[in-house]
């Protein structure tokens, strides 16, 4: 029984050492908010919320799917269709956030989908600290939070999983099934936020 207390309360600690480095994308002390702060807090529904419409300083979501990704990465993708609408909504979305998504539905199971959208910053580290309870690893790199985790499907054994990465009111959020070119997050950063 010790063993477990001990495993829980190390658990117990990961988890707050991960939400003070969360929190710690917080402004500086004596620094103003552009024109739309962000709300800190998520709906009644606990979906989280986009924040409002993002001001002239907002770091602008592309409109392109192939443009935010590097030649290495869409050598990896290759023939790979993308935005099929057999596989659901894609492309720029009517509130501006853009949806990739890479598949071919003659081959199920085998799939790659991003959002790039808004969300401020209260609903999103709310998220992304929920996501630790799941066995997400969480880490702050280029200068934001990143929040991954995979897993093989059953009984197929089939690789999946899901990258999160949010940075200056922006989530790039990707979900795969089979298909995880190597570099494709850190690529869309990069596109992103320059």
């Amino acid at each position: 029984m010790a063993p477990r207390r001990a495993a829980l309360a190390c658990a117990a600690a990961s988890v707050l050492v991960i939400a003070a480095a969360l929190s710690a994308c917080a402004p500086q002390p004596g620094t103003t908010p552009g024109p739309n702060p962000p709300s800190a807090s998520p709906t009644g529904s606990g979906t989280p919320t986009r924040s409002p419409a993002p001001s002239t300083a907002a770091v602008p979501i592309p409109a392109d799917c192939r443009e935010i990704l590097t030649t290495g990465v869409l050598d990896q993708l290759g023939a790979i269709t993308l935005n099929d609408p057999a596989l659901g909504p894609s492309g720029v979305q009517s509130d501006g956030s853009l949806i990739c998504v890479w598949g071919d539905p003659a081959v199920p199971g085998t799939v790659l989908r991003t959002t790039i959208a808004y969300m401020s910053r209260g609903p999103a580290l709310d998220m992304l600290n929920g996501l630790l309870a799941e066995g997400f690893a969480c880490y702050t790199p280029d200068g934001g939070t990143r929040c991954e985790k995979t897993w093989f499907s059953e009984p197929d054994l089939i690789p999946e999983g899901r990258t999160l990465f949010w940075r200056q009111d922006v989530l790039i959020d990707s979900s795969f099934t089979n298909l995880a070119p190597s570099g494709y997050t850190a690529a869309i950063v990069a596109s992103v936020f320059g």
